[in-house]
């Protein structure tokens, strides 16, 4: 019987979501969608020069792009650009995320703490991160501090808000069962809270870390001697079109590994309860 309704519910979930596709093809359909992607770009960028569509420095090749990526790893000058966004990034976020998930936990469970929160964090949220960034500099001058602050400040609202959600969200009927069966206090927040939101709490996580590389680009734009975002800066300043393309290319690995990163910490930490 339980083989019977094993199989029921893999042909429905099959039915809904299609059949399952292996790691293999998986792959290979994400590596296709690359491939194609580069081949469009190529072909559009032959299309400039040989058509004369205008000119074809606005459009360098990928070909083009990856000889300047290739130029500045050799020279050394990659690493040290890449280092200090690295650096700003992992700090901003990593204070950010304490921040979203510490308060998000208290808020979602305390209802004192939610009241005095949640109206702050309503009334700060809609403001955008690049209208803050000039008062980040004002505070604090054009340094280290205003560039981690404003990472910080832009990846905090995604993560307390899915957190919060993520808490609010549980079943008071588990809660009951779980308090029924003496689970108090810590114990019921660690074995019983804590797990069922975290799926919620690392979704905010992968949206914080795209935030932390998008806005990155923008603090490093203003009194930044290192950084990809100031790569790609000077660039514009001296149009050097391939160097800023090879640095925005840069940050969206960084972002894709990023994400890759917490979507393995969310399998690993989440393998319970999405068993095979």
């Amino acid at each position: 019987m339980a083989s019977f309704v094993s199989n029921v519910s893999t042909l429905v979930e099959s039915g809904l979501r299609g059949p399952a596709l292996t790691r293999r093809r998986a792959l290979a359909l994400q590596v296709g969608a690359v491939g194609v992607f580069l081949a469009l770009w190529s072909v559009l960028a032959g299309l400039v020069v040989v058509l004369k569509l205008f000119n074809p420095i606005f459009l360098p090749g990928p070909w083009l792009v990856l000889g300047a990526l290739a130029e500045l790893a050799a020279k050394g000058q990659l690493w040290i650009h890449l280092a200090a966004t690295l650096e700003r990034v992992t700090i901003g976020f990593g204070v950010g995320a304490a921040l979203g998930v510490g308060l998000g936990l208290a808020a979602g469970q305390l209802g004192p703490v939610r009241d005095v929160v949640e109206p702050l964090i309503e009334l700060l949220r809609p403001i955008p991160p690049l209208a803050v960034l000039p008062l980040f500099i004002v505070w604090v001058g054009i340094g280290e501090p205003s560039k981690i602050g404003f990472i910080t400040y832009a990846t905090f609202f995604p993560i307390f808000l899915t957190t919060v959600t993520g808490v609010r969200q549980i079943d008071p009927v588990l809660l009951r069962a779980a308090q029924s069966l003496g689970a108090r206090g810590l114990g019921l927040f660690t074995r019983v809270i804590l797990p069922a939101a975290l799926p919620d709490i690392l979704t905010g996580l992968r949206l914080g870390v795209a935030l932390a590389f998008f806005v990155i680009v923008i603090s490093e734009f203003i009194g930044a001697e290192h950084g990809l975002g100031y790569l790609i800066n000077d660039g514009r300043n001296f149009f050097l079109v391939e160097q800023m393309l090879a640095a925005a290319v840069v940050l969206g690995l960084l972002g894709y590994a990023g994400n890759g990163l917490v979507r393995l910490l969310e399998r690993r930490l989440t393998r319970g309860q999405h068993p095979a």
